[in-house]
């Protein structure tokens, strides 16, 4: 298995003592080469599972292994080898903002630079062709050399994801990739990860406020409310019933905008 857990709770550091877990007693399991959606309303605890997964938050009780190995069982040196064999795409990834766009996306092999040669990535790009390559399956060729403030959000959204294009990892855990696009671009982008996986056998485990592009894109679904597993299901066992209790007295948005923000748009055709 990719991921395994087992009765899985986890708890921020920051919450009060007797704060409600984040995440309470899950079990899930998820086979190499899966692909799954994560939904549910707003603190759900989607985010924080990705992150758990990404083995960024240390879980409070039960079992948990990725790649067959419990993470925290590990010397830090190989947790971190470990960590390196998966790519955490958060929503609007912290990107420098005056870095060039090329920077930022090659900045997914410094895991695998000397110290020298990261610094002088800084300098002189290493391999801007793959850049390049990269951002063109995300519609963004012509902003290889622009600045990351220059971007918009869905821009900077997809410039987040053009780095997993370039990193080694096995396994793509990807929040709300899709919440500052349009429709038609909202499309595109989930084509363009999931071929990437597809193309590479690569897990993917992506969280998604649009329920209706996660029923119709992807082939599992996981349910999450109040931190806890309301229901995991393949996409077409998912009824009505089912999303309607899973958002009780939650509004659903179809394709959800933040404020201040224009969707981006490109005229799509062939994702690949």
């Amino acid at each position: 298995m990719t991921f395994r857990l087992e009765k899985l709770t986890v708890r921020h550091l920051a919450a009060a003592a007797r704060a409600p877990a984040a995440l309470h007693e899950l079990d899930l399991d998820v086979a190499p080469g899966e692909q799954l959606a994560l939904i549910g309303p707003s603190g759900a605890g989607k985010t924080t599972l990705l992150a758990t997964l990404a083995c960024a938050h240390r879980p409070a009780q039960g079992g948990f292994s990725v790649f067959g190995q419990d993470p925290w069982a590990l010397s830090q040196s190989a947790r971190h080898r470990l960590r390196a064999r998966l790519f955490l795409a958060p929503q609007m990834p912290p990107l420098p903002p005056r870095q060039r766009v090329v920077t930022a996306v090659l900045a997914a092999r410094l895991p695998h630079m000397s110290l020298w040669q990261a610094f002088a990535s800084l300098v002189r790009p290493r391999d801007p062709d793959a850049a390049h390559a990269a951002l063109t399956r995300f519609g963004l060729g012509d902003k290889l050399y622009a600045r990351v403030d220059r971007l918009s959000g869905g821009e900077r959204q997809r410039c987040g994801l053009a780095r997993l294009l370039l990193s080694s990892a096995e396994a793509f855990l990807v929040d709300e990739p899709i919440s500052a696009l349009d429709p038609a671009l909202a499309r595109h982008t989930l084509a363009t990860l999931q071929q990437e996986a597809h193309d590479r056998k690569a897990t993917l485990v992506c969280s998604l406020h649009q329920v209706e592009m996660a029923r119709a894109h992807f082939p599992r679904l996981v349910g999450l409310r109040q931190g806890r597993i309301v229901f995991d299901a393949p996409s077409d066992a998912v009824s009505d019933a089912m999303i309607a209790a899973l958002y009780e007295n939650e509004a659903v948005e179809a394709h959800p905008q933040p404020p201040h923000e224009s969707p981006d748009r490109i005229a799509v055709g062939a994702c690949f």
